[in-house]
């Protein structure tokens, strides 16, 4: 009797589980090549980071962290852009509300980070760039920033419709 309430107690437990990483999406362009190559290399980078979540299944979701890089010469003529959309499936089961959106929205994109760092860093070398090594990311942070920021707006929301 004790092991059956043991195995019911177990089953209970929150599960956490990666099943799989995977590139969704990859693209990379230089529209000014082979010009670009003779112009001294001093790029203004701006990095743009998105992250998507959606149930594919039950207690299964796909995570996608979108990673775009534009690199631009002094004259604002783009040098290159790389997109990678690197994406993962993961089983949450017994985890809900808050705690769920925390788990799809920091830890399982903290999960998938270097992996697309990696594949932005070949693509940029493959299209004849020097090696870009993206700085690390705090998503603790951007999804209470997120999550502030919706806050706000649902609050002004309401406010304009009393």
């Amino acid at each position: 009797m004790a092991e059956q309430e043991n195995a019911q107690a177990q089953d209970n437990t929150p599960k956490f589980a990666l099943q799989r990483i995977y590139v969704k999406d990859a693209s990379f362009e230089s529209p000014a090549s082979p010009v670009v190559f003779t112009k001294a290399w001093k790029p203004k980078m701006h990095v743009d980071l998105n992250t998507r979540s959606q149930p594919v299944g039950e207690n299964t979701f796909e995570v996608t962290l979108t990673v775009t890089v534009t690199a631009k010469l002094e004259e604002d003529e783009t040098a290159f852009l790389v997109e990678v959309q690197q994406a993962g499936l993961f089983v949450a089961e017994g985890i809900e509300g808050e705690q769920l959106r925390q788990l799809l929205g920091i830890a399982c994109p903290n999960m998938l980070f270097p992996y697309v760092r990696e594949a932005v860093d070949a693509l940029t070398v493959k299209g004849g760039f020097p090696a870009l090594a993206l700085q690390p990311v705090n998503f603790e942070a951007l999804y209470r920033q997120a999550k502030a920021q919706a806050d706000e707006k649902a609050a002004a929301s309401e406010a304009t419709t009393h």
